[in-house]
């Protein structure tokens, strides 16, 4: 058997497993994340083992210049990491089952009446790099969103996300009536180039990782993408910003966890603010280099690096956004309400800030208890993907024998009568 046979085997029994998985309750669902956390919990010092195996593996891979140095960082899973992955587990079992939700419903005529109800998206296949924590936030959500997903993590946390994987396994056999085939992990490279492939079967594929691979997927599929190339964001400061807030704001957008994609990568700076000396002098006292003089707007640091700019008015500063930011997520830093608003509703990205820091964007952050990646769309889901991401819907039409004919032909008609 060929690697295209062995992996079209793996995406079939999964499509096949997905109806059974459309109709499964709610106490199913919720007792496998239980197992899932408990088995998580039970294995800690196991997952730590082989997490200490990628990372002793990523280091080679570092010093060939294989990986970046930010997905380096992304692997190492800690106490903090641990807890907040069981955390949100638990948040996703709180949830409600976003499926089989009623949006609305209509008579069309007297008993014939028409439904707009919530379902699960199918078989997603998820493609993401280093984190190998993803590998249980999706799980989490794809099981309560009922989809069926296929997942491929990077080869720098296959030992990681292969225990992750073992104890999934374990908790959704051990539950009566869950199909096994809905969750499943391939390891190859590729094995990626296969599935993309297959858009007879899989019906969404999302990316988390860098712009080389998401710009990889999106070329060479004719699945639906959801996701985001980079993550360039910005926050200007406006002539009547709060100094000291200004400092806090950018200080944690851009140390808190510089390689993450909510970053901040340039601070513009209104002409009339009359502490920006200090202001850049704060942040390269802050082990941040300060880039003045450059004419590279477009690019995603993801270090202790940031782009400083100086502009004319808000004008500037949205213009300057919208041409040269992703659309992910952009803040303004002001006392001004109405210039506040102008900015959150010119500028074009799936998140618009007012005096807060962009790395609140983030599902768990959210309240979305995690999520499966920040999309940049604006078709399908945007911003921080959490359960009803996961979902769409379908219309359902109940009737009592009636036929088309009588309404064109004038014998009965339609009244369109929300109830």
């Amino acid at each position: 058997m060929t690697q295209t046979d062995n992996i079209l085997n793996t995406v079939k029994k999964a499509q096949e497993a997905k109806a059974e998985l459309f109709s499964l309750s709610e106490e199913k669902k919720d007792e496998a994340l239980m197992l899932i956390s408990q088995g998580i919990e039970k294995n800690k010092e196991k997952i730590f083992e082989e997490n200490k195996k990628d990372l002793e593996n990523a280091k080679n891979m570092l010093e060939k210049g294989e990986i970046t140095k930010a997905t380096f960082d992304r692997l190492k899973l800690d106490e903090n990491k641990m807890r907040d992955m069981i955390k949100g587990v638990h948040d996703v079992i709180r949830l409600d089952d976003p499926t089989n939700k009623i949006l609305w419903a209509k008579e069309l005529d007297e008993g014939l009446t028409l439904k707009k109800v919530t379902c699960p998206i199918g078989l997603i296949g998820i493609i993401f790099e280093a984190r190998p924590d993803v590998l249980i936030q999706i799980t989490a959500l794809a099981i309560k969103s009922g989809n069926a997903v296929i997942l491929k993590g990077g080869r720098e946390s296959n030992n990681t996300n292969k225990i992750f994987y073992e104890i999934v396994k374990e908790a959704i056999s051990s539950v009566d009536g869950f199909p096994s085939e809905a969750i499943n992990l391939v390891y190859s490279h590729q094995d990626i180039k296969e599935l993309l492939q297959f858009s007879e079967y899989i019906d969404l594929i999302i990316p988390r990782g860098s712009n080389k691979l998401v710009n990889f997927i999106k070329e060479n599929t004719k699945i639906p993408v959801l996701g985001h190339a980079s993550g360039i964001c910005h926050i200007f400061v406006n002539k009547d910003a709060d100094f000291e807030m200004a400092k806090k704001i950018i200080f944690d957008a851009k140390t808190q966890y510089p390689s993450a994609c909510n970053s901040v990568e340039t601070v513009l700076v209104h002409k009339d603010f009359k502490k920006s000396n200090e202001l850049k002098e704060f942040l390269t006292s802050s082990n941040i280099e300060v880039i003045t003089e450059t004419d590279k707007y477009d690019v995603e640091y993801s270090d202790k690096i940031l782009t400083y700019k100086i502009v004319e008015n808000l004008e500037e500063a949205i213009n300057h956004i919208n041409k040269y930011g992703s659309h992910h997520t952009d803040c303004i830093i002001t006392d001004n309400k109405k210039e506040a608003e102008e900015f959150m509703a010119k500028v074009d990205s799936a998140g618009v800030y007012h005096n807060a820091s962009t790395r609140f964007a983030d599902g768990f952050r959210y309240g979305f208890g995690a999520e499966v990646g920040i999309s940049t769309n604006k078709t399908l889901a945007r911003g921080p993907v959490g359960l009803d991401g996961l979902c769409t819907y379908k219309y359902k039409l109940y009737g009592h024998g009636e036929i088309v004919d009588d309404y064109a032909k004038g014998a009965k008609q339609f009244h369109h009568k929300f109830i």
